[in-house]
């Protein structure tokens, strides 16, 4: 009776084990991995070395790998420039560096490789854009691409088929890290709500949204936190979710 009781006790505690882990994934918001992918977008967007430098710690310390983080930061300079990513990577060799004088060996991670083997570039970028987009993408983009052919050629060709195809980063992730930037950017309005739009098509969530407008609010500021927030019910509003 003594050992029935004990089965019965112990397979309701997995099955109570594996409903709390199923309820926390529903649940739950950005992880802490995920919170220092913002904070590193948000304060290498803005050029604050300092903090950032601190971001870095925290993003390797919470198990980032070295090459998920130089991902992030190549990514950053299509939406924030050249200068403030290489800012960027200039501040996370030094902490790097630093790290590795303290004893601390920080993981390399998965090789970043780039396919040179696609025959047509543009096409493989547009079709990457409709995967966030979950919409049709004409040749070339209405309005920007017809009045200028090269900004659309080196958005899908480079941003959405060079960048955003390497594995190193998923698609999720990369949404993460453009609306982080783009909401510390001024007069990026017009593209933090498509990249909302975009997120929220692989896989971001609401309240995930909202736990990345709660660290710019302190990375950056209310305003910029209340304008993602407010931009964020207009897409939801519209999606009808």
């Amino acid at each position: 009776m003594k050992t029935l009781m004990i089965g019965i006790i112990s397979t309701m505690s997995l099955f109570l084990s594996v409903n709390a882990k199923s309820n926390d994934m529903e649940e739950n918001g950005l992880n802490q991995k995920e919170k220092s992918l913002v904070s590193i977008s948000s304060f290498t967007a803005q050029g604050k070395i300092e903090e950032l430098k601190s971001a870095l710690n925290e993003g390797l310390d919470a198990g980032l790998t070295l090459n998920e983080i130089n991902e992030e930061l190549v990514q950053l300079y299509a939406y924030c420039g050249f200068p403030k990513s290489l800012n960027g990577i200039g501040a996370f060799m030094e902490t790097v560096k630093e790290r590795k004088k303290k004893g601390i060996t920080d993981e390399q991670g998965k090789e970043i490789v780039m396919n040179d083997d696609v025959k047509d570039k543009y096409e493989q970028g547009r079709e990457v854009l409709e995967e966030l987009t979950k919409m049709p993408q004409s040749k070339p983009a209405p309005g920007f691409g017809e009045f200028s052919p090269r900004i659309d050629a080196f958005l899908k060709e480079h941003l959405f088929a060079d960048i955003f195809a390497s594995d190193v980063l998923t698609y999720r992730q990369r949404e993460l890290i453009t609306i982080a930037t783009l909401a510390s950017t001024p007069g990026a309005e017009s593209q933090l709500g498509s990249h909302i739009f975009m997120g929220m098509n692989v896989g971001v969530t609401e309240k995930q949204l909202n736990d990345l407008f709660s660290i710019i609010e302190n990375t950056v500021g209310k305003n910029e936190a209340e304008n993602g927030r407010n931009m964020l019910k207009g897409i939801k509003a519209r999606r009808g979710n």
